[in-house]
């Protein structure tokens, strides 16, 4: 019997246009998250991993889902984030409906991963819910509270 040996690697898949690599406010995230997903129709799920400084490490699409809904689980979000080194993350994604008022499940979800994030000693810093001109911040908002 034979036991695949592997390795992990972080492969670039393209690269995206921004004017800076570090994140210093919730607007930054905001600006980042229209231009990647503002116009999408359907909601996508992003996590921006970024170094200790709040550099852009990584930006990975966690979870394409419907017009309403998009699945997200802990184990995806935190992939990336261990094997690119990351000090922290910020979570996004959009509404296609054009509002930004979080869901129930957009909180619960949040809280969840904070509380992943402590056991891995990964930041979560944000989540930015966006749609076409607009945007919330959970952080601005004091719907949670962040490390």
């Amino acid at each position: 019997m034979k036991i695949d040996v592997v390795r992990l690697e972080v492969v670039k898949e393209k690269s995206v246009e921004y004017g800076t690599r570090q994140i210093r406010c919730a607007e930054d995230l905001a600006d980042l998250g229209q231009k990647l997903i503002g116009k999408a129709d359907r909601e996508v799920f992003i996590v921006v991993c970024m170094n200790a400084q709040n550099g852009i490490n990584a930006i990975n699409v966690v979870s394409i889902g419907s017009l309403t809904a998009s699945i997200v689980s802990a184990r995806e979000v935190f992939k990336l984030a261990v094997v690119s080194n990351s000090a922290a993350i910020a979570l996004m994604h959009n509404h296609p409906s054009g509002s930004v008022k979080p869901s129930k499940e957009d909180i619960e979800i949040t809280k969840q991963l904070i509380e992943a994030g402590k056991l891995l000693d990964i930041d979560v810093v944000d989540h930015i819910i966006v749609s076409e001109g607009n945007h919330y911040s959970f952080l601005d908002k004091g719907v949670c509270t962040f490390s």
